[in-house]
């Protein structure tokens, strides 16, 4: 006996198999050209946006190409706000907010879509560089789960900024033009590790290799070091000023079409900047909505979303404070009114099936890629620790947006019980008392540096975004 469920599967209720109904068969050629031509923007994103500052400038460009305005500026000139005004604000240019103020009072809440903007990286120690045996090297912290032996042997690319004493900063960006050179992490050869795991790449050894040739100083020693300080110097860097630079390792090189059919997508960041872009163009496109519309865009979910940038900041309470502030009377009431009858996506990626790894994953509940759109009504770890968990109300009203818009979607979890689990910044914002859940494209590869996304599953989350802000 076979039934079809709303969430796109055929279940064999004898035998408890799933059989995944891939929707791709249901676009035509026309739709799939849509698919196609939004998924090219997404790339160019990608691959021109590889860390938290470069999405943030990117968001801010954005913005004022669509007409919103600096809430910094608003303030200063105490403009009254009214309904359909378009304002952002950032965070330490790692962080921002945009804001489309609807009709309905504030105290009605907002529909906020939040996503984060960081990904799992090697970031440059305070004190990186140094020189053994013949090689310069810089010193690196791993940031985010990952996992280590994945980033040795492939080109890599240099991000960031480095700040100098008296205020100037100088953006780093090495390894991504086809003529610039890239670094390297090595891996010991399988001739010399025959009784070593291939896993076995301790923290310690993610060491990125910048150089190769020695400079004979004054005491006409040949060092490596020497040269490379000299070139450092020759764009305004000393090896002091690393102490005040956020400069974060990458893997270089751009997102590009995956399969033969092209219909997936292979780049660096999928995780979380899939969302964060989806989450980005349907605020930009968002106009007149009813309840004020919200786009959240955060850093430091990757490490427990702490310090100033992360969701546990006061940052965004601040701002919607702000923003009643310049609509109405302001009050604390109103503020906690406001979040308390908010609605809230949180729009971020989830695990998807791997028949490769299917021994981890439980074929009945986990999403799978070209389904669409995946919504986890809770996600945490064991026995639901650490997990928001969405009403069964919020998510009726939810499945009639994505059912009224013919928007592709699956209701799923991640990985089997007492194996599988993770965290998002739901659980946060569900601290104000809003209704919150967790919805966004499956992944090939998590964490890896080097992610696969489906080109469909990422236009219907875009589509449901967009829907969700009309409500």
């Amino acid at each position: 006996m076979q039934t079809q469920t709303k969430n796109n599967k055929i279940e064999n209720k004898l035998e408890k198999v799933t059989i995944v109904k891939n929707k791709w068969c249901l676009c035509d050629e026309k739709a799939k050209k849509v698919v196609f031509k939004f998924s090219e923007g997404y790339k160019s994103f990608l691959s021109e946006n590889k860390t938290e500052r470069e999405c943030l400038n990117f968001a801010v460009e954005e913005a004022k190409k669509h007409g919103f305005s600096d809430l910094k500026e608003a303030i200063a000139t105490k403009r009254k706000l009214k309904a359909g005004d378009k304002l952002y604000a950032v965070n330490k240019d790692k962080a921002i907010v945009l804001f489309v103020l609807g009709s309905e009072d504030l105290e009605n809440g907002l529909n906020i879509l939040g996503a984060h903007i960081d990904s799992p990286r090697l970031d440059l120690k305070s004190n990186p560089l140094y020189e053994k045996n013949g090689f310069c090297l810089m010193d690196t912290q791993y940031y985010g789960g990952i996992k280590k032996y994945q980033w040795v042997t492939m080109p890599l690319a240099m991000h960031g900024v480095v700040v100098k004493k008296d205020g100037t900063v100088i953006k780093v960006n090495i390894g991504e033009k086809e003529d610039d050179p890239v670094f390297y992490i090595s891996d010991l050869l399988p001739h010399l590790r025959k009784e070593k795991s291939a896993e076995e790449v301790s923290g310690e050894q993610l060491d990125v290799i910048i150089g190769n040739m020695s400079f004979k100083n004054d005491s006409q020693n040949e060092i490596v070091i020497e040269n490379l300080k000299k070139i450092l110097s020759s764009q305004n860097i000393d090896e002091d000023d690393f102490i005040s630079a956020e400069l974060e390792i990458v893997p270089a090189g751009k997102a590009r079409d995956m399969g033969l059919d092209r219909s997936m997508i292979v780049g660096y960041g999928h995780d979380d900047r899939s969302c964060a872009y989806t989450s980005l163009q349907a605020t930009l496109e968002c106009e007149k909505p009813k309840k004020t519309a919200v786009c959240l865009l955060v850093d430091k979910e990757e490490i427990g979303s702490y310090g100033a940038t992360g969701m546990k900041s006061r940052f965004f309470e601040n701002m919607v404070a702000e923003i009643i502030n310049l609509s109405t009377t302001y009050s604390e009431l109103k503020l906690k009114r406001c979040l308390n009858n908010s609605n809230m996506i949180s729009s971020d990626v989830t695990a998807g099936y791997d028949p490769t790894w299917a021994a981890s994953y439980n074929m009945q509940t986990d999403a799978f890629l070209s389904c669409g759109l995946s919504f986890n009504k809770y996600t945490g770890g064991k026995g639901k620790s650490g997990s928001n968990d969405a009403s069964p109300e919020y998510i009726a009203r939810l499945r009639k947006i994505l059912d009224d818009n013919n928007i592709f979607y699956q209701f799923t979890e991640m990985g089997k019980v007492d194996q599988g689990g993770g965290g998002t910044i739901a659980y946060i914002l569900a601290e104000y008392g809003m209704n919150v859940i967790d919805a966004g494209i499956p992944l090939l590869s998590m964490h890896a540096p080097w992610e696969v996304a489906s080109k469909l599953d990422l236009y219907h989350a875009y589509l449901f975004y967009k829907a969700f802000l009309k409500i």
